[in-house]
């Protein structure tokens, strides 16, 4: 299948006729063409972007609510369409797009469509003097989102954007092009104006460089890798752009001996493994408190064995197919890198062979490794796979020395019956989310970012809002 661009309200290849092969992740074939587009695709993105602006920034928040409800609406009636599609876009579970990604897409643009008719402007009065802000929308806004959570992250970002009467460009990642793609015909039934929210396909030094450095995208959002993050924050800092960066994490999971064993087992096998360990928040550092921890790696190697690794459209299906093969060859590398830093692999770490139509697909068993110090390269660096370490520790202070003791500060999740510990310890974790005795319970209203080199910058309710408007303070002397 050969894909196509989404400027200006049209379908469009992109101009120098150049495409990348993208292969499916469960058979290892080749099943599109994604547009190769570079500086003159985007080009005419933003200009399209630009010329919509107006139009659409002058609407009326309600108006511009009604619309995202729309598009809210018709991505619903195509759940399945969009499941099946985000399946066989990165590998993941058909049950897991039907009960999370798609549903959480649709949440987006519900969600921000109620928040802009819900906004509120400050007003300060003082002797003879009357001070209010107004919010006002940035123009066009470049977004740009990974490949583990395709259809999601990009509705993270399209809908705060577009309810705050801003214009888009967006870039998925060249790796899941698919429902991006599908975008275009919900935003035509929707009735999006015309280059209100444009898809540009492509690679980060074609596409996604070009995009950034282009001078009418004032704003950008990016979700993916550290290192991309850096070099984005680099080629924008010049220019002076609105930059949020949510990259990446290696988060810690702290089971106190306190802990309901079976609940955490229940949700740490999840935290671990789900989505292929593919997700920025997975919790891939335990940290068990030593009367606990025989019986928890016990209990998370029964759970990981009988996890069911398989064919993604199957309904018992727990885990797909990892993204790529050089992704998967990169987890295999990890697994072996833990065994020569002197770790015990305790269950899985090795590439599963399907029959069938699976037999090129990219499949591994999830993999729990143990007898790691916490400054080793397995427990510091993102491995963003199937693959978790667990380190027993004595004391409190112990485990939040090895929790806060890498580059990353995204996320985190402690287990406890205590709450005063589990207070006092939330409030020592250098990251931008604690979950207390859960894991990925998530709130639109609540801001979502990380800490050090997880990224900079919050979205999520009023924070979107915030980020996606500039603020201008009047004063009016009366």
């Amino acid at each position: 299948m050969q894909l196509a661009n989404l400027i200006d309200g049209r379908l469009q290849p992109p101009r120098a006729g150049r495409y990348l092969e993208r292969r499916n992740p469960a058979t290892g074939q080749v099943a599109w063409q994604v547009p190769d587009s570079q500086a003159a695709d985007v080009g005419a993105a933003v200009e399209a972007a630009r010329r919509a602006f107006p139009a659409w920034s002058g609407r009326s928040q309600q108006e511009r609510a009604e619309a995202l409800q729309r598009v809210a609406r018709s991505i619903e009636t195509r759940l399945e369409a969009f499941a099946a599609a985000e399946s066989a876009n990165q590998g993941k579970p058909l049950s897991l797009a039907r009960r999370i990604d798609i549903p959480r897409a649709v949440a987006n643009f519900r969600y921000f469509a109620a928040a802009i008719q819900h906004s509120h402007e400050r007003a300060f009065s003082g002797p003879g003097l009357l001070n209010y802000t107004l919010r006002r929308p940035v123009g066009v806004a470049g977004l740009i989102v990974p490949w583990n959570l395709p259809l999601y992250l990009l509705t993270w970002k399209i809908a705060p954007a577009l309810a705050a009467g801003n214009t888009a460009v967006c870039k998925p990642s060249e790796l899941t092009p698919l429902t991006a793609t599908m975008l275009a015909e919900v935003f035509d039934e929707a009735g999006l104006p015309s280059g209100v929210c444009n898809i540009v396909h492509g690679t980060g030094a074609g596409a996604g460089q070009a995009l950034c450095e282009h001078p009418d995208v004032p704003l950008i959002s990016f979700t993916g890798g550290t290192s991309t993050g850096a070099h984005i924050q680099h080629t924008t800092a010049p220019l002076f752009k609105k930059l949020s960066l949510e990259l990446g994490g290696k988060n810690a999971n702290i089971v106190f001996a306190d802990a309901d064993l079976e609940a955490c087992l229940e949700t740490s096998v999840r935290s671990s493994f789900i989505n292929q360990g593919e997700v920025c928040l997975c919790g891939s550092r335990i940290f068990v408190q030593q009367p606990l921890y025989d019986a928890f790696v016990a209990g998370l190697k029964a759970r990981a064995e009988a996890f069911v690794v398989g064919d993604p459209a199957e309904a018992e299906t727990q885990m797909g197919a990892l993204i790529s093969a050089a992704h998967l060859e990169k987890v295999l590398g990890y697994v072996a890198l833990a065994r020569d830093e002197g770790g015990e692999v305790v269950c899985g770490g090795q590439r599963l062979e399907l029959p069938g139509r699976l037999a090129g697909g990219y499949f591994m068993r999830p993999c729990i490794v143990t007898g790691l110090a916490p400054d080793c390269r397995v427990q510091q660096e993102e491995i963003f796979g199937p693959v978790v370490t667990i380190t027993p520790f004595e004391a409190e202070e112990t485990a939040l020395a090895m929790a806060n003791g890498t580059r990353y500060g995204l996320s985190a999740s402690l287990w406890t019956r205590d709450l005063s510990r589990a207070h006092r310890v939330a409030s020592q974790l250098d990251v931008g989310t604690v979950w207390v005795n859960t894991w990925l319970a998530r709130d639109l209203r609540v801001p979502f970012g990380g800490m050090k080199a997880s990224g900079l910058g919050r979205e999520g309710g009023e924070d979107s809002l915030d980020f996606y408007t500039e603020q201008v303070n009047v004063c009016i002397k009366l």
